[in-house]
């Protein structure tokens, strides 16, 4: 994993809604991010999910109601997030969760577009 640069944004505050299943991170910069657990979940910066290379990328299926059972500081530049479905070798640096914000919503419509792709429609009442 690389060190966050000195000049990213670094969170100021991170809030985890159970009910919710959303994660919530403030920035030092004043930019405010509201993550789905499922998002995170099949974005996860882990070697299961992204391959140990480009096209090595493993689709997520089946993640809409997974949640965040822990949230575990990782030094001074990251968090591990436990999945209720286990998973949880992916740290998510301060870097990693900004470009994932700021991403979301092309990453997101990628996601569901590789889903429909390979034949597959989540299913939000599982």
């Amino acid at each position: 994993m690389t060190m966050p640069r000195a000049n990213s944004p670094n969170p100021t505050e991170l809030r985890y809604e159970t009910a919710a299943r959303v994660l919530h991170v403030t920035f030092d910069n004043d930019e405010r991010f509201s993550y789905p657990a499922e998002f995170l979940r099949v974005h996860s910066p882990s070697a299961e999910v992204r391959g140990h290379g480009p096209g090595q990328e493993v689709l997520q299926i089946g993640k809409e109601r997974v949640g965040i059972a822990d949230i575990e500081p990782v030094g001074n530049y990251a968090v591990r997030l436990r999945f209720d479905d286990g998973h949880d070798t992916g740290l998510y640096s301060w870097e990693e969760l900004h470009r994932l914000g700021t991403h979301q919503e092309r990453l997101w419509n990628d996601y569901l577009e590789r889903l429909a792709a390979a034949g597959h429609r989540r299913r939000l009442d599982a």
